[in-house]
């Protein structure tokens, strides 16, 4: 295995993870373009530019990109974030040249008048969708409460209203500012051909303008408020909480990680045999979302609307019993070794190194081997999850819930 790493002229960086014994490979381009960059009245835009992306170049139409994507059996496709927009593909090693050259062709689009009109209507559907979608909604909700006026609270898929008044010129302006090469980081894993890769990639991208695209970046540690929203046509009750946690530069990200996964992996935590096998509710989990900057945990239950209040002053006395007494040395080990066994698992394929892999340099502009990882995360100690427990105390949580009853939180 090994890392290497070039930068281009125009800012451009890519990196790979190079493993000769595999049989495959996986690329991508990392964008820093979310919903964190968006103001109100352009909100949604990170994630329509990505659909945007697969509707061709000048060379290309968007027919034309999916039958390449085929001809090369390629497993490819993007996602949006509050930070970041993400296209990648796995494929065998002889398409490396064919897949880089059809995503660097991407990455600069046609971006035509006809099809952001028809895909606004494919968004807004979209919308419409998860707004029918409660465990969508009620997190997307609180994190707008949560965050208040920062950037991390804007909603990635945005409102009705921004992407019915949003204008193609504008579409166009925003990817001028955020699809610049030095806001960008081309990653690959797997069996690479690394000259090739940088070769290519000179030819291919080396000619972009750059434009030096800036980003706020501050903590926030949340509004700490309730909230109960009221919809009638939910039967259940869906419970969203928030509280401030480290940021992806934080060293203490690792003990935020087995912390939340002693609290609320979906079998085994403590929300899980607190809440789902008392039958108090029917999902209990919580994570931890490390971004630039700032972080937040992130907990969803549904439970009976009868149950709302139950369930809440547990999950409250939770918060305040690991705050005093920390966590117990078995269910650290259950913790970590979970963890590494998911990193490991993921880690023998080369998508799974993938992201990982071009995370770390978007972060923290750093490469650490999955051996590093893995360290990293059984060298967590009951010590370290105390010092989180100071710096991020889960007692001041941001609750929002949506149901179809009108009682408010006590």
């Amino acid at each position: 295995m090994r890392f290497q790493q070039r930068r281009l002229d125009n800012g451009l960086t890519i990196i790979a993870e190079t493993m000769d014994h595999l049989r495959s490979m996986a690329l991508g381009f990392f964008v820093r373009a979310g919903a964190r960059d968006e103001t109100a009245e352009i909100s949604g835009i990170s994630h329509f530019l990505e659909h945007m992306i697969f509707k061709g170049t000048p060379k290309r139409s968007a027919l034309e990109v999916n039958l390449e994507f085929d001809q090369m059996g390629a497993k490819y496709n993007a996602f949006t974030s509050e930070e970041n927009t993400v296209f990648y593909a796995a494929v065998l090693p002889e398409y490396q040249q064919g897949v880089l050259e059809l995503w660097s062709d991407l990455m600069r689009p046609a971006l035509r008048e006809d099809d952001f009109n028809t895909e606004k209507g494919v968004i807004l559907e979209e919308i419409a969708m998860y707004k029918d979608m409660p465990q969508f909604d009620v997190m997307d909700r609180c994190r707008r409460l949560h965050f208040g006026v920062h950037g991390c609270g804007n909603s990635v898929l945005g409102t009705i209203e921004s992407i019915k008044n949003l204008q193609s010129q504008q579409m166009l302006d925003y990817f001028r500012q955020r699809y610049s090469p030095d806001n960008m980081v081309l990653a690959a894993a797997g069996k690479v051909d690394w000259q090739q890769l940088v070769d290519q990639a000179d030819k291919l991208c080396g000619g972009w303008s750059s434009f030096q695209p800036k980003r706020s970046l501050s903590h926030y540690p949340g509004v700490g408020e309730k909230q109960c929203v009221t919809e009638k046509k939910v039967l259940r009750k869906h419970i969203c909480l928030m509280s401030a946690a480290p940021s992806a530069q934080d060293p203490l990200r690792y003990a935020a990680g087995v912390l939340a996964n002693i609290i609320g992996d979906e079998t085994g935590s403590r929300l899980y045999w607190s809440l789902v096998d008392t039958a108090l509710a029917d999902s209990a989990e919580l994570e931890c979302d490390a971004m630039d900057g700032t972080g937040v945990y992130y907990s969803y239950i549904s439970c009976d609307p009868a149950n709302t209040e139950k369930v809440v002053a547990i999950v409250r006395q939770m918060t305040a019993e690991i705050r005093q007494k920390g966590v117990g040395e078995e269910e650290l080990t259950a913790s970590k070794n979970k963890i590494a066994s998911a990193l490991t698992l993921s880690g023998e394929l080369p998508m799974g190194r993938l992201v990982p892999l071009g995370f770390g340099w978007v972060y923290r502009q750093e490469y650490r081997p999955l051996t590093e990882e893995l360290k990293a995360v059984q060298a967590v100690t009951t010590e370290d999850i105390r010092q989180l427990l100071e710096k991020y105390p889960l007692e001041k949580i941001t609750i929002l819930c949506l149901g179809p009853d009108e009682k408010k939180l006590v």
